[in-house]
């Protein structure tokens, strides 16, 4: 092979690896040092007049609950950034102490949630890490050094931009030194003191001595003698940490219990409901005790604990939060043309079975992929265009797709929906209440259309003329606010809705009795009393 044919292919291969080879515009960030004019710039490129109390707001859009981690949160990050703000004026503080974040809590809070919104908020670059992936030279995993290139390589190559970004550092409690650990600890305490230099201030070469690409780089640098700025400083650099802590409320509430012995022992404090309040009073001895070595635990001042997340908090992420699991299911099947509406007592069901899998907000992740995972694969190939998610949905996902998919095969059905669907909206607008007719109830509908030669509109309205005073009856009886009818309620509307007012009455009474039952003795037979006056008032069975 010339010469001239090897310097070609070896020019082909680096522009395929490394977009700026031979483009020296490319370079223009790493040329000799900045004019006057572009310092100016820089200093203009960053702005922050955050308050706290904005701060917050914006995170309130996104994390639902977490109130006080907010909080803490949001006073932290603005203390960081304003002092940012003033170091890039030039007039930094010469002995402020940089506010690390610690944040505890379990799976499924909404820790990497928290700091990715607020990294998007005030527009610097993010990087997010796990601390089980290092170790201590890079020799198993991967180094530390690697986040701080990471966070220069999301600043498309600005080194005075990487230098105030943020990392965030996930599952940090497994480099935790055990007590039980033999030999050499290559992925705790030497995580721990090079995590600790980067904390404090070192600096990192952009380029990694394993990348080799950055390496022939380095070396092109070198050879057409162009001055590059090749070190990030950490000075600036906000570090926020979080874990799990599995076992440490162990650790508090037995410091807490001892502190209770002796004569000069006070009462002892009510007991936590859970273990994330016992994380409430961690200190840093507790940490010590946990495995972190003291100059680490140290780094680390601004303490933050996010709570578990109850079956209410979770239906409020899927109602609420601007993030919401259910807005992009709305936005997967809005791309096929098809709109998903979701009913409350659909995110009430999902809430509670996400609940029960007990990995927070992950959960409601797993159950809608579990519910959701067959419509995704058949409907976007039907003609079906609009559906919507009942708690029935989310209790037999496969017997209600077949309904929906044999429905849409059906022309005469396809035909009456739209119009069916017409007449039940109206009915939820004017009067509040949810009915929903089932096949056979479609197609009794039909059948009395097609005998007198009316309308479907027509039939609902003569057929269902009053119906929502007994509907009203039984929602004020027993809360129920949606109603399926099928044929039989098609062809009999009086007999049925007087059947389910009747019903609805004597749920009323059952609950009554079990309230007067778990009264006052001496109010049981008043209100035994009442309850017989009930049921000389109830209607006779049919």
């Amino acid at each position: 092979m010339k010469p001239e044919d090897f310097q070609k292919q070896f020019a082909e291969l680096m522009r395929q690896h490394m977009p700026n080879f031979g483009n020296p515009a490319g370079f223009q960030a790493h040329s000799d040092p900045p004019g006057e004019t572009q310092k100016e710039e820089e200093k203009e490129s960053f702005s922050f007049d955050y308050r706290p109390r904005d701060v917050k707001a914006y995170l309130d859009r996104y994390v639902i609950q977490q109130e006080e981690a907010k909080k803490v949160l949001s006073v932290a990050l603005c203390d960081h950034y304003h002092h940012v703000r003033l170091a890039r004026e030039g007039k930094s503080l010469p002995n402020y102490a940089k506010q690390n974040i610690l944040i505890l809590g379990p799976t499924g809070v909404g820790k990497t949630y928290l700091v990715r919104s607020v990294a998007e908020l005030i527009g610097v670059p993010f990087v997010k890490g796990d601390a089980t992936k290092f170790s201590e030279t890079g020799y198993i995993g991967g180094d530390v050094e690697d986040l701080v290139r990471e966070l220069y390589r999301r600043s498309d190559g600005d080194v005075q931009k990487a230098q105030f970004g943020i990392i965030y550092i996930d599952e940090i409690d497994k480099i935790a030194q055990s007590d039980q650990s033999v030999g050499r600890d290559v992925s705790g305490l030497g995580v721990q003191t090079n995590l600790l230099k980067l904390m404090e201030e070192t600096d990192v070469s952009a380029r990694s001595q394993q990348d080799v690409a950055g390496q022939i780089q380095a070396m092109m640098d070198f050879q057409r003698r162009r001055k590059t700025e090749s070190h990030i400083n950490t000075k600036h650099i906000l570090f926020i940490v979080s874990g799990a802590f599995e076992g440490l409320e162990r650790i508090i509430k037995k410091r807490l219990n001892e502190s209770e012995i002796g004569f000069a022992a006070t009462l002892p404090p009510e007991e936590p409901s859970d273990g994330t309040d016992y994380l409430d009073r961690v200190e840093t001895s507790d940490l010590l005790d946990y495995g972190f070595e003291p100059e680490f635990a140290g780094r680390l001042p601004v303490r933050v604990v996010c709570r578990s997340l109850t079956e209410d908090d979770l239906y409020f992420v899927l109602k609420s939060s601007e993030g919401s699991i259910i807005r992009q299911y709305e936005a997967d099947f809005e791309a096929y043309g098809i709109e998903i509406l979701f009913a409350e007592e659909a995110l009430r069901r999902i809430a509670s079975l996400a609940a029960a899998e007990k990995t927070g907000a992950r959960g409601l992740m797993t159950i809608c992929e579990r519910v959701f995972r067959n419509y995704k694969f058949e409907l976007p190939s039907s003609s079906v265009r609009r559906f919507e998610v009942t708690r029935d949905v989310i209790d037999a996902p496969e017997v209600y797709l077949k309904q929906i998919l044999r429905q849409q095969d059906d022309p005469e059905i396809q035909a009456a929906k739209s119009e069916i669907d017409e007449f039940t909206q109206k009915f939820k607008a004017s009067h509040g209440l949810v009915i929903r007719f089932t096949e056979d109830g479609m197609r009794k509908l039909l059948v009395f259309a097609a005998a007198g030669k009316k309308s479907l509109q027509e039939i609902c309205q003569t057929r269902f003329k009053d119906f929502q005073f007994g509907l009203k009856l039984i929602a004020q009886n027993t809360g129920q606010s949606r109603f399926d009818l099928d044929a039989v309620a098609v062809e009999n509307p009086e007999k049925v809705l007087s059947d389910w007012v009747v019903a609805s009455y004597r749920d009323s009474q059952k609950k009554t009795v079990a309230s007067v039952e778990n009264g006052a003795s001496d109010e049981t037979s008043s209100n035994h009393g009442q309850v017989r006056n009930i049921n000389l008032c109830l209607p006779a069975d049919n």
